[in-house]
């Protein structure tokens, strides 16, 4: 089909009625976005939960193991008896 042929075509198909439409159609559609966008609201607030406790377990995790402080140094011996 080359593309006269194919323009043609898409012609007669968009001249002609729509299809009919089941009459319950808008109301599914609203209810499956409805229902999309709860589990959307759901998803990002848990999402939200989970980065604020994990905020808070490296918060407490920091306070007590202070990983920014180097550890004492264990090359040499203590110095006594002077």
């Amino acid at each position: 089909m080359n593309r006269p042929e194919r323009e043609a075509a898409v012609r007669q198909i968009m001249e002609q009625a729509p299809a009919p439409l089941p009459p319950d159609l808008y109301a599914e559609a609203v209810r499956r976005g409805e229902r999309m966008l709860r589990r959307a609201r759901l998803v990002r607030r848990m999402l939200w939960l989970l980065a604020c406790a994990a905020a808070v377990a490296f918060s407490v995790w920091a306070a007590h193991a202070h990983p920014w402080m180097l550890p004492p140094s264990q090359t040499t011996p203590p110095v006594t008896g002077w």
